[in-house]
């Protein structure tokens, strides 16, 4: 039991001393009588008992009213919350290569970009009480949105990673780095990066191996994802009157980086040949990468001063009541 407003204790000894004072100011006699002998009775009655000491009603009411305001409390459950304590930033490649229109999505045919954003935006949907953030990358690295338990904050910067927002370029190794910045001072119990590309690393001043190296020091988890058909995707270009025209073109993945970079954090490289696969592959990371943590929630409580407010109504109706019928006294 706990006791929310243990000062209002206080109100019971004043009380007393208010009853104690009103009792002793009114001593005056309403009524004058030469002797006392006139008035005197064999040994007192319970009637005159209970008119002589009504006043333990009133006090009994101060009482009560004092104990609900003091607010006793029964915790009834502890309250539980489950969290998965996971810090994710999701490392996506926006180079042109990710035009190319070798997905499909709502049974039409969509670009890359568009089907992996479409993807990881149920994934972020499907999480709970995680922090994810996003870095973009092409030939330079930026975060488009740091970690946020803000999921609406998140999607709304998903929507806004394009492709040409920065020049072009595949920079492996820079976007790994950038998303590990995110990930280096954070205290989650774990933290992971879903790296997502469809080219072979040509800029950026840092190998995919050292950034790899880097993440393994960090004690970061890096799930690899290359993203492609395999064989000749279509690309759209724009032909002579302006038209978009697919022509056939062959995107190579660097999949030995790809698995090198999973290979040195523990993590595991996936091949998404199509927007099925892509689907399923980002499924059991979410599956692989809850680990339930159960922490103190919040306490629910019964509050008892309902209880000592009745128990004060009852007694003061009771104090009327006597005060007017059969406890009535001669002023």
């Amino acid at each position: 039991m706990l006791i929310q407003n243990p000062i209002n204790f206080l109100l019971i000894p004043v009380a007393a001393g208010i009853i104690y004072y009103s009792l002793r100011k009114n001593k005056s006699p309403g009524i004058r009588f030469s002797s006392e002998r006139f008035l005197t009775i064999g040994s007192p009655t319970f009637k005159t008992l209970s008119s002589r000491y009504i006043w333990v009603l009133r006090l009994l009411v101060f009482v009560f009213l004092a104990l609900a305001l003091v607010r006793f409390r029964v915790p009834i459950e502890e309250s539980k919350i489950q969290t998965e304590g996971i810090d994710i930033i999701l490392c996506l490649d926006t180079s042109t290569s990710m035009l190319a229109e070798d997905f499909t999505l709502r049974g039409r045919r969509a670009n890359r970009l568009d089907v992996v954003k479409d993807v990881v935006e149920n994934f972020i949907q499907g999480r709970k009480n995680d922090r994810i953030g996003i870095v973009a990358f092409a030939a330079r690295a930026y975060t488009a949105s740091p970690l946020t338990l803000d999921y609406g904050w998140l999607l709304e910067n998903l929507k806004r990673v394009k492709i040409g927002m920065i020049e072009d370029g595949t920079a492996i190794g820079s976007g790994l780095s950038v998303a590990l910045k995110r990930l280096e001072n954070t205290k989650a119990k774990s933290k992971i990066v879903i790296l997502l590309t469809d080219g072979i690393n040509n800029a950026g001043k840092i190998s995919p191996s050292l950034a790899a190296e880097a993440a393994k020091a960090l004690k970061v988890k890096v799930y690899t994802i290359g993203a492609g058909t395999k064989g000749m995707a279509p690309y759209p270009m724009k032909d002579f009157f302006g038209n978009t025209v697919y022509q056939p073109v062959k995107i190579d993945i660097d999949e030995d980086s790809l698995i090198n970079i999973a290979s040195k954090t523990e993590g595991k490289y996936f091949r998404a040949t199509d927007t099925k696969s892509l689907k399923e592959i980002y499924a059991e990371i979410d599956h692989m990468e809850k680990s339930p943590i159960e922490e103190k929630g919040y306490m629910e409580y019964r509050e008892l001063f309902p209880i000592f407010l009745t128990i004060a109504m009852a007694l003061l109706l009771l104090e009327v009541l006597l005060r007017n019928t059969i406890l009535r006294r001669i002023p």
